[in-house]
């Protein structure tokens, strides 16, 4: 295992999953990054009749191509994905960011709602990607349920004639049914967390399509639980909760049979995905987990600077 040891005060897991995304950090990132933030070129994809919206940054000689999902309610523009894409480009690689669908500022570009088992439009714009970036050696990063997303790419890449040498999941979301558990029964500061920014985006979706008319009934909706089982009938292919958590879990034989070499880096002290879960996951020649003592939901900052340890650690991965 690749040693990850932070200081003796970011041993916490909470100060490890909040800490990287606090505006200290988020500053430094954002600075850090500012010119190649402005460089970068936005894409509106035709997904087979959807539309999904991605960033690139092209390097001048690079030396592959790596393409990166945030994590549910993150976006293209979520602290961890910038530091790591930034670390990626200043390493030689160039660059596709991914919005999923109803994340960051594209809400209006598709009249039905975001739901986690939407695989085909991000295979879809994952190989646009490719085409349109032109490099011989390609990349997936994906974080919490954007790992989920490239753990199910692993799986299902021959469907788009993908390529990828290597496939990186960090934190990945293995189980919905027992992360939606651990939401609603751990700190309250992680189920709110999500809860507010879901209802934020779900009112957001209505200024744009407010023929959906749920506007009311969300108002009435006070916890996760209570959202999915509205949504869920109403505005997915799926009858109840279960079943559509159980349509993007990636734990038993899913991801038996892989298309690349995937790599998972975990933590003990996730307080948003348990490490335990991966226990559910099938073996595979092509799969290889990396789990860390510390490090929270995607954290692992390794200095009291709010440094990236893992934004090194995915370079290595890839060289």
């Amino acid at each position: 295992m690749h040693a990850y040891t932070p200081p003796l005060l970011l041993r916490n897991p909470h100060v490890q999953s909040i800490a990287s995304s606090l505006q200290p950090r988020r500053a430094m990132v954002r600075f850090q990054a500012k010119s190649w933030l402005k460089a970068s070129s936005c894409h509106i994809i035709d997904c087979n009749g959807v539309k999904m919206q991605a960033f690139s940054n092209i390097h001048p000689h690079a030396k592959g191509l790596v393409q990166l999902i945030h994590g549910w309610e993150g976006s293209a523009e979520s602290n961890y994905l910038i530091s790591a894409a930034h670390a990626f480009y200043s390493a030689g690689y160039s660059i596709f960011r991914l919005n999923l669908r109803d994340h960051g500022h594209t809400h209006h570009l598709n009249p039905t709602l975001f739901n986690s088992t939407r695989m085909d439009e991000v295979l879809r714009a994952l190989a646009w990607g490719q085409e349109f970036c032109q490099s011989k050696n390609h990349y997936l990063v994906g974080f919490s349920l954007g790992g989920n997303f490239a753990l199910r790419t692993a799986a299902d890449m021959q469907q788009q004639a993908l390529s990828f040498q290597r496939i990186i999941a960090v934190c990945p979301v293995i189980s919905p049914r027992l992360t939606m558990q651990t939401l609603s029964n751990g700190p309250k500061i992680y189920h709110d967390y999500f809860a507010r920014k879901w209802r934020r985006s779900l009112f957001k979706k209505l200024i744009f399509y407010p023929q959906l008319g749920y506007g009311q009934k969300l108002k009435t909706l006070s916890n996760l639980e209570q959202m999915n089982q509205f949504f869920v009938p109403a505005h997915t292919d799926y009858d109840d909760t279960e079943s559509y958590l159980d349509g993007y879990a990636v734990n038993g034989d899913r991801l038996q049979q892989l298309h690349a070499d995937t790599h998972i880096i975990a933590a003990m002290d996730d307080p948003v995905i348990q490490h335990q879960h991966l226990q559910e996951v099938a073996h595979s020649q092509q799969l290889s987990i990396e789990l860390s003592r510390y490090g929270g939901h995607c954290g692992f900052l390794h200095d009291y600077a709010l440094n990236s340890w893992l934004d090194q650690r995915l370079i290595s991965l890839t060289e």
